[in-house]
């Protein structure tokens, strides 16, 4: 199984991460959306697997979830379909989703059960560093790596504490609020990443809020080690919900966009 150290090592630009909710709009569609992704030059997975009450998303990733449900995804059906992917390319993949999903299947079952699909780290929204004991024994005894986010207004002890405490990556949140498409970036991103560069060796990556492909290349140049965008995809999802042919080809080209802002 590829892990995310074997990725960074070898891209000298910085990752191009995609976010999906699994499911959406419906199982198959979703496959093939995360296939077409993989095709454009996805290096990692950010998947979710959709929750009633997701607090950290905003409208668009909210509104996916309900389709995914509604569809008949749940952690079951997930590990089905993230098997599927891994048959597909063996791409490393993070989950990011919600403690309740994790603790009525049984935490450590959980991990281990995922670990065996092919996930590589899981990142759980509504659980704080102050609780993280909960999960990284379990996720360590499951061989899975931690991911923990660091936001613009963490304080500087508790951004220590978060350091520590990851494996994986640090997933840092560009600007304050829940997950969307903004017009422009934080001001704060680029002394951010510097200060957790100073902190870690660990990757940084960046998410939250990145939907144009110069949004991708600014946070590169600013010294992130992955880009993570999910709304902006989601939300081509959402508009193309009568035509999947068009759903697909439009992610994928502007996923190649984003490849091609990177790269320069």
């Amino acid at each position: 199984m590829k892990t995310y150290k074997q990725v960074f090592s070898e891209l000298d630009r910085a990752a191009l991460i995609p976010f999906f909710v699994v499911g959406d709009p419906d199982f198959d569609t979703s496959l093939e959306i995360i296939k077409g992704a993989i095709d454009a030059g996805a290096d990692i997975l950010e998947l979710g697997i959709p929750f009633s009450d997701p607090i950290a998303d905003g409208p668009t990733i909210q509104k996916a979830d309900i389709r995914a449900i509604k569809s008949g995804m749940n952690v079951a059906r997930a590990l089905e379909f993230i098997k599927q992917i891994k048959n597909y390319k063996d791409i490393p993949i993070g989950l990011l989703m919600y403690y309740n999903l994790i603790y009525q299947y049984g935490t450590g079952k959980f991990f281990e059960d995922f670990h065996k699909a092919g996930v590589n780290s899981v990142l759980v929204a509504d659980l704080s560093i102050d609780d993280g004991d909960e999960i990284i024994g379990s996720a360590a005894s499951a061989g899975l790596d931690t991911v923990f986010m660091v936001t613009p207004n963490t304080a500087p002890d508790r951004i220590k504490l978060i350091v520590s405490k990851t494996t994986g990556f640090i997933y840092t949140v560009s600007v304050l609020g829940v997950t969307g498409s903004r017009d422009n970036l934080s001001g704060t991103i680029e002394d951010l990443i510097g200060d957790l560069k100073k902190l870690t060796s660990v990757p940084v990556c960046v998410g939250f809020g990145i939907s144009k492909p110069e949004h991708a290349a600014a946070v590169a140049r600013a010294g992130a080690d992955g880009v993570i965008i999910g709304s902006k995809i989601v939300g081509l999802i959402e508009k193309n919900l009568n035509n999947k042919t068009e759903m697909i080809v439009e992610i994928s080209a502007f996923l190649t966009q984003v490849m091609d802002a990177i790269s320069r």
